[in-house]
């Protein structure tokens, strides 16, 4: 038998003292996954869609207590199926994920503010919304501001942030929307009180507002929507999120949380490290994708409705769209222009894609529409002298003889165009309500979100004001559905909008 010396005795004892506290003090793992403005069901290029976040959760562990699952806001709009059932199945699907807190983003109030209250009261997830009131100051729908989630002896505390933007690029009535700088305190300072550990902001609110917020320092953690952007910022104190959009990334926070010090002196230390994970890197959850697969044959059916009748003949032929005032995109050149109120509308020749006719007496359909606009573009409103919209213009016939793309369809204005004259020098006239364009004058221009970013030639569109951007936009083939519908027969014809000399 071997001895062991007392000191070699009293030094293991030590040891093992030393080893169960370090076993003690290994900090508490928190999972929070993050998705935010997602209205699209369905996967696209092998990514997104419900059943592939789905097959994220389920990898992660979502349906276990230390693993939460955050919605940052955009859910009922716009996707092409909420135009017909005003988000309704959406609020079906998030119902089969295990969501611990959603917060509503502008798009939620594109259907107006009952339809908002509806689809809240049929979610059987958590909603808060720190921000929104009625004009008597009670909450929206009764969402409470802020909810306190327990996970393993620590309490996350979260509340809920909308854009105040909502009032201009939605349809949310009379609500109020609180800024948000003023309201993070207040919740921080509240949730505090009620003890919660951590103070988390899920916030769908533009980037200028996330970096107010992120300096202002009165929360840690901020999940962000509404730019659609992955971004992850962490300054050693707040972290800032955001997980891009339709769900084609999912943003994993993993915090280690311990408690340090003694009696009053106690406090939380946590320590965050950030994963976004590629939903094409998983396969689909089938069972969720069963019920897309079902929703989707749901859409085909929708697509084949009759929404109204045209009175004269439709022409999107290639070489109509591309090379002359075409009845067809001055009618949803107006359909974009009367939807966000602008003053006129530029839209691309190259974006009406049916490339065919349609006889006078055409009953139209819904698919007919998605067949003339498959890109799923959005119409954007901007801010642009007169000067600007010429430059537009001298863009858009630049490469008139080579059948360009960027012939522009337009509303609201009548363009006289000489092709003797060298690219960049062919407009001769623009009138707009009946007035010749003023070079200093400031006008608004509805066009779509491709053009927008500079898209075929259009620059000056890049650099322009953004009075509705692409994350508050609606997709211009839901307006142009709307257009018909409303007005049940349509008679659209070439009428002296452009006008071309040779």
């Amino acid at each position: 038998m071997v001895k062991t010396s007392w000191w070699a005795r009293g030094l293991l004892a030590a040891l093992a003292c030393s080893w169960a506290a370090l076993a003690q003090a290994e900090p508490t793992r928190i999972t929070i996954l993050q998705v935010n403005d997602w209205d699209r069901f369905e996967e696209s290029g092998g990514r997104g869609g419900f059943a592939r976040v789905a097959s994220v959760l389920k990898n992660e562990g979502a349906d276990r207590p230390e693993v939460l699952v955050v919605h940052a806001g955009d859910a009922l709009s716009p996707s092409l199926f909420s135009g017909f059932d005003k988000g309704a199945h959406m609020i079906e699907l998030l119902n089969l994920l295990p969501l611990d807190i959603f917060t509503p983003g502008n798009h939620e109030f594109d259907f107006g503010k009952e339809v908002a209250k509806q689809r809240f009261s049929e979610a059987r997830f958590p909603i808060v919304s720190a921000n929104i009131t009625e004009p008597d100051g009670t909450p929206f729908a009764g969402v409470p501001p802020t909810r306190i989630v327990e996970v393993s002896g620590f309490k996350l505390g979260f509340f809920g942030l909308t854009t105040p933007q909502t009032k201009e690029i939605s349809s949310p009535g009379d609500l109020i929307f609180s800024r948000p700088l003023e309201v993070a305190p207040r919740m921080a300072n509240k949730l505090r009180e009620e003890g919660a550990d951590l103070i988390i902001a899920v916030a769908h609110t533009g980037f200028d507002e996330d970096l107010a917020l992120y300096r202002q320092a009165a929360v840690d953690i901020i999940l962000s929507g509404h730019d659609h952007d992955i971004r992850i910022l962490y300054n050693g104190r707040v972290a800032l999120i955001e997980s891009g959009a339709q769900g084609d990334f999912v943003t994993a926070v993993d915090l280690a949380l311990e408690r340090v010090g003694e009696g009053e002196r106690t406090r939380v230390v946590w320590t965050p490290s950030f994963r976004t994970i590629d939903t094409a890197t998983v396969e689909p959850d089938p069972e969720i994708k069963r019920v897309t697969d079902a929703l989707a044959q749901r859409l085909a059916r929708e697509l084949d409705v009759t929404i109204g009748g045209t009175a004269t003949p439709l022409d999107s032929r290639r070489a109509v769209v591309r090379g002359e005032e075409a009845a067809i995109g001055n009618m949803i050149a107006d359909a974009m222009r009367l939807a966000v109120g602008a003053d006129v509308a530029i839209t691309n020749g190259g974006g009406i894609r049916g490339d065919r006719l349609y006889p006078a007496g055409h009953r139209l359909t819904r698919r007919d529409v998605l067949t003339e606009l498959p890109f799923g573009n959005k119409t954007v409103k901007l801010a642009l002298t007169g000067k600007e919209i010429r430059e537009a213009l001298e863009n858009g016939f630049s490469q008139l003889e080579q059948g360009a793309g960027r012939f522009p369809q337009i509303s609201g204005m009548r363009v006289t165009v000489d092709l003797s004259r060298p690219p960049g020098q062919r407009v001769v006239e623009v009138r707009i309500g009946g007035t010749e364009l003023e070079p200093d004058r400031t006008y608004t221009v509805a066009t779509n979100d491709f053009l927008a970013r500079g898209g075929d030639g259009y620059a000056v569109f890049a650099r322009a004001k953004a009075l509705i951007d692409p994350a508050a936009a609606l997709l211009m083939a839901s307006q142009v559905i709307d257009y018909v519908t409303t007005r049940g027969e349509i008679a659209p014809t070439v009428e002296g909008r452009i006008v071309i000399r040779r």
